[in-house]
């Protein structure tokens, strides 16, 4: 398989992510990040907390680590490109992760609390001491690192203590939060995502703990996916059919699994039994490999589809879709727009965000059409490479008496 339709693939992957991404988004776009999981406090019930109920085990937490084993494997392929043009990977790369960094810093300040892009330029820095490694010892330490964040599944919550974002004070701050989502204006909602306090007395420590975790937790994904573009798991998706069958056959039943009883539990009382956390730790990540491969495997046969071309456009231009979804998205739930924060139902909900990213479907191609790349990427581009084209330069080479100059210096100093 040539270059070409490996990367073809990549980009039909990754935009296909986007369609999760956005669905799972939504309850946050809807109900706030402290609200998402707590469906009774805004009267959920019936068919749409069976939908809710749903959600949680087949798209959230499943549809962003494929977004991040992408990230990986384009990080890995820039590398290369890196190295073929003589320059240093790590350096742009770093450049790269930095300005990440401010924009999801920039995106979660003045638009929207569920921002993944901070993360994302954190966890690079982190994975820039992989970039080297042999793909053998990336798989081994995203095994140790999955293996320790699925334990962290198996300790429970003390029985008789409200679990970390569930106290009194907590629900207090969701509660107002409907109110100033719903009808606040863009200044008072930036005021109370940036200053409001969720947390009860001495649960601030806990969310900056986890703040310094988090690129661990998701670094296993990043480095499945880096390893999977050194060792060309996509390159043939043909001659690798029985790879992706056998692996989906055994990960997406292991991640609805733990899933359904991480969200069945807490509703039947068994919440505090060990390993009722699973679903949240490692079930995702599962899920999301599980749909990785099952998608690969499918594409050989799907790639003719015009619908399959429209997930690749949209994931050439992920990163400007992804910021455009939070633009549309709260403008439609939040007061200064539709004001539809906690109104709209969950099955509603699904419905308008699929509608967004329907349209981005539509318009991604067209877009491509005229210019080769998005405008946030552009940006990425020029910032990483230091050039107004959006390219890497070549290392300038020494004409060869210059250079022969150069050497025997070295040799004699």
């Amino acid at each position: 398989m040539n270059t070409n339709k490996r990367v073809t693939l990549i980009d039909a992957l990754r935009g296909f992510s986007l369609s999760g991404i956005i669905v799972a988004n939504m309850l946050i776009f809807q109900y706030g990040s402290f609200g998402e999981n707590h469906p009774e406090w805004f009267g959920i019930s019936g068919a749409d907390l069976a939908f809710h109920s749903f959600l949680f085990i087949a798209v959230v937490g499943s549809f962003m680590p494929i977004f991040a084993f992408m990230f990986g494997f384009g990080m890995a392929k820039s590398a290369d490109s890196l190295r073929a043009r003589e320059l240093r990977p790590k350096w742009h790369l770093a450049r790269r992760f930095l300005l990440l960094f401010i924009l999801g810093m920039l995106h979660a300040t003045f638009l929207w609390e569920g921002d993944i892009l901070t993360f994302y330029g954190m966890t690079g820095f982190f994975l820039l001491l992989f970039l080297n490694r042999k793909p053998k010892t990336q798989l081994v330490w995203a095994v140790v690192l999955m293996i320790a964040t699925g334990a962290l599944g198996f300790v429970p919550d003390e029985p008789g203590v409200p679990a970390f974002g569930e106290s009194e004070h907590t629900k207090a701050y969701v509660m107002q939060s409907r109110d100033v989502y719903g009808s606040g204006t863009y200044a008072e909602i930036k005021d109370f995502r940036n200053n409001a306090d969720p947390f009860d007395e001495g649960e601030g420590w806990l969310l900056a703990l986890g703040g310094l975790l988090a690129p661990l937790l998701i670094a296993p994904m990043f480095l499945l996916g880096m390893r999977a573009a050194r060792t060309g798991t996509f390159d043939d998706p043909r001659a690798s059919r029985r790879l992706y069958m056998r692996r989906a056959a055994v990960l997406i039943p292991v991640g609805l699994l733990t899933k359904t009883f991480s969200v069945l539990a807490p509703q039947m009382g068994a919440a505090h039994i060990p390993g009722a956390a699973l679903g949240s730790t490692i079930g995702g990540s599962l899920l999301a490999l599980g749909y990785i491969y099952a998608f690969a495997l499918a594409y050989p046969r799907i790639r003719d589809f015009s619908l399959t071309a429209r997930f690749e456009a949209v994931g050439k231009l992920s990163l400007t879709n992804y910021l455009m979804q939070t633009v549309i998205c709260t403008t439609i739930f939040y007061g200064y727009g539709l004001g539809l924060f906690g109104r709209a139902g969950v099955f509603v909900g699904t419905a308008i965000v699929l509608a967004v990213y329907a349209v981005q479907l539509w318009l991604s191609p067209l877009y491509l059409k005229k210019f080769r790349t998005g405008p946030v990427e552009k940006l990425l581009r020029i910032w990483t490479y230091w050039s107004w084209t959006g390219q890497p330069r070549k290392k300038r080479k020494l004409p060869a008496a210059q250079s022969e100059e150069t050497r025997v210096s070295r040799q004699t100093s």
